[in-house]
């Protein structure tokens, strides 16, 4: 399935600052939020706050609608509802991905396990730095590391914090990332500021270059390797072909998969690693 292969049948009614997106089937917020692709939302009896890009959120599903509100006003519905689609992976026929990668049946096995995770299309500088921090680090800590960097440096929207931009880090030292508790990292979330701000990363770049140039070309940022990279090129570049790997994917590979990756998953390996990921978490001897 190619990137241009899109569900554009979204049916969805806006009122008051919300939308809802209707008919939406297999989708699980809480398998999609906890599953390690992001790290700046939390569940309250069903109801998930957070920041979607500029947008403060609570996001809830009943039945087959999904409910997004938005925390302060929206100027521009048609925009909101747009953009909201996308980051939730809403405009990807997930249907169809799964029906193809279900031609392999540990794939199937895997996707039966957790039917509800979708790849979501979050912000390309927030998505740099959360997942530098993510670096030999659990998910705990690193939200919390990213809710300080918000509050000490990001903008307050309603009662929420946004991620801080490129340029309101602009004069932050490595001293005062090591004061957020980043430990080494801190060196490297400075040289990725830093490179952002200059324009020797450069986001239109990275998402306009195949795969494989624009893995070579986030890695010149310090601190940057391989899984690094590919996360940041599948959660906030659409590059489906990137397939990050750390330990629990690596024993799967092993376990699962050891001729290899099936036919079946080939350019949306991305898509395939979520459900390969989230059930070698929980079912994988270790």
């Amino acid at each position: 399935m190619q990137r241009s292969e899109k569900n554009m049948n979204i049916n969805s009614v806006y009122a008051e600052n919300t939308v809802v997106f209707k008919g939406i089937v297999d989708y699980d917020l809480a398998q999609t939020f906890n599953c390690g692709q992001c790290f700046r939302w939390d569940e309250n009896n069903d109801i998930w706050q957070g920041f979607a890009g500029k947008y403060p959120c609570k996001v809830w599903i009943k039945e087959t609608d999904l409910y997004v509100e938005s925390l302060t006003d929206v100027e521009n519905s048609a925009e909101f509802t747009e953009y909201m689609a996308h980051y939730l992976g809403l405009d990807l026929d997930y249907a169809q991905l799964k029906q193809q990668f279900a031609a392999d049946a540990t794939m199937a096995q895997a996707i039966e396990y957790a039917p509800g995770i979708r790849v979501l299309n979050q912000p390309f500088f927030e998505t740099l730095l959360t997942f530098i921090i993510s670096r030999n680090n659990n998910i705990p800590r690193i939200k919390k590391i990213v809710d300080r960097m918000a509050h000490t440096y990001g903008t307050k929207t309603g009662d929420l914090w946004a991620f801080p931009t490129a340029e309101q880090l602009k004069n932050v030292s490595i001293e005062e990332y090591n004061q957020l508790r980043m430990g080494f990292r801190s060196k490297y979330i400075f040289d990725a500021v830093q490179k952002v701000l200059s324009g020797e990363i450069d986001e239109a770049t990275v998402k306009n270059l195949p795969y494989a140039e624009a893995q070579k070309y986030l890695m010149k940022i310090k601190g940057v390797g391989p899984k690094v990279a590919d996360c940041v090129l599948l959660f906030s570049c659409e590059k489906y072909e990137s397939f990050p790997k750390d330990v629990w994917i690596n024993r799967a590979l092993a376990q699962m998969f050891p001729d290899g990756l099936p036919e079946c998953i080939k350019g949306m390996e991305g898509i395939a690693q979520q459900y390969i990921f989230h059930y070698a978490r929980f079912n994988l001897e270790k």
